[in-house]
């Protein structure tokens, strides 16, 4: 099995078309929708996991790019600037992936990067902006 975190563009002329589902239905392959913002006659972005068997990945990949979606690895991971953080717990509430969670009894905010999705809604809810975006040296796939 082949997995990816994808950011993916979509052109104000394709954000209304159903063009994710074909990669189930003709190309065997999983997604997980992670964050999206699509909006009708404007560019839309979403960011989702893509599983499947390598070849039907890049023939899937070859496919969105076909219909002038600009795809690219999800190239930045999301960390904790320790110092920052108060533990006030405003990121877990938007965390959809349980990276983010409270410690009990002690109230202190876990974060576990190997669950974490790069949806990047913890960023903006962290009043004290300890929940940095980063980006990182990783080669896209063919």
């Amino acid at each position: 099995m082949y997995s990816r975190i994808l950011r993916l563009r979509f052109p104000a002329t394709t954000a209304q078309k159903p063009i994710v589902c074909f990669l189930t239905k003709d190309y065997d392959l999983t997604f997980n929708i992670l964050n999206a913002t699509v909006l009708p006659r404007k560019e839309g972005l979403m960011v989702m996991e893509l599983s499947g068997s390598r070849k039907d990945f890049k023939e899937g990949v070859k496919y969105l790019k076909n219909q002038g979606i600009h795809v690219e690895n999800a190239s930045q991971e999301v960390t904790r600037d320790k110092k920052k953080c108060t533990h006030c717990g405003a990121c877990t509430a938007v965390c959809p992936t349980g990276a983010l969670s409270v410690q009990r009894p002690e109230m202190s905010v876990n974060f576990e990067q190997k669950k974490c999705s790069i949806c990047e809604l913890c960023v903006p809810a962290c009043p004290t902006r300890a929940m940095e975006v980063h980006p990182i040296n990783q080669a896209f796939f063919e």
